[in-house]
């Protein structure tokens, strides 16, 4: 029995996992003080929103790539 194929990341899937990585890694992007929110500065609370943003994305990259695969075994 022969393995199925896999097919590399796409565009689209590399592009989905970049973001979130170029989002929070460029300090100067988010490096200020204002605006807040409740208080807390932006340099933190911008962080913090991509924790669940980062998981939103790899998600995504992952359905699309396992759909990809799928279709490509078929």
């Amino acid at each position: 029995m022969t393995p199925p194929s896999v097919r590399p990341l796409g565009w689209l899937q590399i592009v989905l996992l970049g973001v979130p990585c170029v989002a929070v890694i460029i300090p100067p992007l988010f490096n200020r003080i204002d605006p807040t929110l409740w208080g807390v500065p932006f340099f933190y609370w911008w962080q913090m929103l991509w924790v669940p943003l980062s998981g939103l994305f790899i998600g995504i990259a992952h359905k699309t790539w396992t759909i990809q695969n799928r279709e490509g075994t078929r």
